[in-house]
């Protein structure tokens, strides 16, 4: 059978894109497709990666109509090479026949001197003319009749496979898309939960290898049991003494399947769990290998590596190992029935049972029979593979989604963005409480700062206003309507966020900005850049705006990948802003000069800031002071100063402590400075051994004015 190629655009026309929508939606994927149980055992599994090609079953039944052609093709083709064998044989032993007499008198005469096993045979003859010889004419015309039936067979066989690579192209389109659908209906908890090189894998890895799997047996799995079948009937119609031989191996082969098969399958799934473990570990490693360099921890991540790649070796050479030995049995078994075949299929022609073109093809077919038995034996490791893979998929499709907005929900109404958190209640842990009646409103226009100690909530409140996680109780209003009865897309449309950490694609510095705002024209984005001071770093660059960002960014500093993400949020026009950390990458210039902007373009927006560094926010409107998840102090800077609690100590413990210990440590250097008299005492400063002791006396004054 001709080897078959993966098509991909070619067929891109050839199948109804609704069935695409159908089984990326429902058909095979989700509730209205395929079982959806979690797959835990290989036939669950196997089932349902079949139900993904169940919107294309129409193609399935052409296809299967052109492979039963094929195989009627195939199968006959051996028959007319054995005629054409007989014409010949038949032909030969009529040339050594005297001329004029009949094949019965040859047969008698033959008898008559002892040869009766001779004779039985020559009976059996159908083209034996004594004297006549070969007819090289019927023989050309068999031998032309085969070549055509072949040609005719190979076309079959090439719009079978590109029928079946089509679907498979089809389908495996759908299930990407599927995958990725699903991944934004999955909640952050989920994120929260899973690695992201273990995601990554299922995403790319496994989803290649089911493509890879279905591509090179999906084809031949077909073909080769319809040639099975077609093969049996052709082999019993010339001897079922031979054919019954040729059936040894069915349960030879259904032992093997037996005993090999559930092993083999075990260690693919652990292969591929190994491989997810792997890539988690690479992509950290990778993420952090500056830090790990740092702090000399190479051995470290070396040990860890080869730990999770060692696991990987075993899972996958057990695996290989046990599925590789399917095909070299079956072959093994396939080899005693050619030669029980081989045995008997002479004996009989021999005692004029059967003619010798008839055993010939009779081995062909045995051949044609235990090749597709052999090659479903070889598939089993692909079939195998792309089973526990597509149980890992499954799992993934089949995870928890986050409660899909109500069909009926309202639409946002327009208005200033005034937020009012009331009774608020959340935890990311049922049995670890967080946040409690948290209850307090901002006004439109007002800067609100969000500060305390690590592991207070600060962001995880921020993520409340954005729908990231759902409230265990009370509301949180947007201009009056309860957000958790608004589409989410709805609300996070009206808030900008400016994260802790940036994150830019890889596209142009345009590109990036504008991403915020696709309809945002050129002279917007570049406005939005001025005003947050990308643009005096852009200008620099040579090809400015135009400038390629690369995978990770790294053709611009930490600080400017922070100001390319808050002039993204600007050139959104939000009507709420959230800053989180959103100055920590910049130096201390460049956030005062942020500071200014922030001041003119959160002018008439609703902004939360969140802040570790309480300069950054001595100008908000109200600073809320949170601790385990409860806001304990709320206020203006200078009046939360003044009642000297959570936030003064915060406030001290970053610039007066820090005064403090500075001074103490300056006193016990130099001595005392006395700003009455503008000059120092005459402490003594602490000498080496042997060292001359400074000369005291006072130190004269610098004029400030100078």
């Amino acid at each position: 059978m001709s080897e078959k190629k993966p098509v991909q655009a070619a067929v891109e026309d050839e199948f109804d894109e609704q069935a695409i929508a159908a089984a990326a939606n429902s058909g095979g994927f989700h509730e209205g497709g395929a079982d959806t149980r979690p797959a835990e055992h290989f036939w669950p599994s196997f089932k349902r990666l079949i139900g993904l090609l169940r919107p294309w079953a129409w193609v399935f039944g052409i296809a299967t109509l052109l492979g039963i052609i094929w195989v009627a093709l195939t199968v006959t083709a051996p028959k007319l090479l054995g005629e054409a064998t007989n014409i010949v044989f038949e032909g030969a032993i009529a040339s050594q026949m005297p001329a004029g007499v009949s094949q019965q008198e040859v047969a008698d005469g033959l008898r008559a001197a002892g040869e009766d096993e001779f004779a039985s045979m020559v009976e059996a003859m159908q083209n034996f003319v004594p004297g006549q010889g070969v007819d090289f004419y019927a023989l050309s015309q068999m031998l032309l009749l085969t070549l055509g039936v072949y040609a005719l067979a190979n076309i079959f066989d090439w719009a079978s496979g590109y029928l079946l690579n089509g679907v498979v192209v089809k389908a495996m389109f759908a299930l990407r898309r599927s995958v990725e659908e699903k991944i934004h209906r999955l909640p952050l908890s989920y994120f929260d939960r899973v690695k992201r090189g273990e995601l990554l894998s299922r995403v790319t890895n496994d989803i290649d290898n089911i493509t890879n799997a279905l591509q090179q047996s999906l084809i031949y799995a077909i073909t080769s049991v319809l040639t099975v079948i077609g093969v049996l009937v052709m082999m019993f119609s010339i001897s079922w003494q031979l054919a019954l031989v040729a059936l040894v191996v069915l349960p030879i082969t259904g032992g093997i399947f037996a005993v090999i098969g559930p092993r083999s399958q075990k260690n693919f799934a652990q292969q591929w769990k190994s491989t997810g473990r792997l890539n988690s570990r690479v992509e950290e490693s990778f993420a952090g290998h500056a830090l790990v360099r740092v702090y000399g921890r190479e051995d470290d991540i070396r040990a860890q590596f080869a730990k999770e790649n060692d696991d990987l070796f075993e899972a996958s050479f057990r695996a290989q190992f046990l599925s590789g030995m399917m095909m070299p049995l079956m072959m093994f078994a396939g080899n005693l029935a050619y030669v029980g075949i081989a045995v008997l299929g002479g004996l009989q022609v021999a005692s004029g049972q059967i003619r010798l073109g008839d055993v010939q093809a009779f081995i062909q077919y045995s051949q044609q029979f235990t090749q597709p038995l052999a090659q479903l034996g070889g598939m089993a490791t692909t079939v195998q593979s792309a089973t526990a893979s597509a149980e890992r998929v499954f799992e993934l499709l089949d995870a928890e989604e986050e409660e899909p907005d109500t069909a009926d929900a309202p639409p946002l109404e327009p208005g200033p963005g005034r937020i009012e958190f009331k009774d608020v209640e959340f935890s990311y842990d049922p049995e670890r409480e967080l946040i409690q009646d948290l209850n307090f409103a901002v006004e439109p226009g007002q800067t609100v700062a969000i500060v305390g100690p690590t592991g207070a909530g600060k962001t995880t409140l921020v993520n409340l206003i954005m729908r990231f996680y759902e409230l265990d109780g009370g509301a949180i209003e947007l201009d009056g309507q309860v957000t958790g009865e608004l589409r989410r897309h709805d609300v996070r449309a009206r808030t900008g966020m400016v994260l802790q950490d940036p994150w830019l694609f890889q596209g142009s510095i345009m590109e990036n900005i504008r991403y915020g705002h696709q309809e945002a024209t050129d002279a917007q984005v570049m406005a939005a850049a001025e005003a947050t001071f990308v643009d005096r770093f852009v200008r620099a660059l040579p090809d400015g705006y135009d400038t390629v960002l690369d995978e990770e960014a790294s053709n611009v500093s930490a600080g400017e990948k922070q100001l390319i993400t808050i002039a993204r949020a600007f050139v959104a026009d939000p009507a709420v802003l959230i800053l989180d950390e959103a100055t920590s990458s910049v130096d201390t210039r460049t956030e005062l000069l942020l500071q200014h902007a922030m001041n003119a373009l959160r002018e008439g927006r609703t902004s939360f800031v969140i802040a570790h560094r309480l300069s950054t926010i001595r100008d908000a409107d109200l600073i809320l002071v949170m601790e385990n998840g409860r806001i304990v102090e709320k206020g203006d800077h200078e009046s939360l100063l003044e009642a000297q609690g959570a936030y003064w100590r915060l406030y001290q413990s970053q610039f007066s402590g820090a005064a403090v210990d500075l001074d103490a440590e300056e006193q016990a250097l130099t001595g005392v400075v006395s700003t009455a008299t503008g000059g120092v005492s005459t402490g003594s400063l602490p000498t080496a051994p042997g060292a001359t002791p400074p000369t005291t006396g006072p130190i004269p004054t610098v004029n400030p004015d100078a």
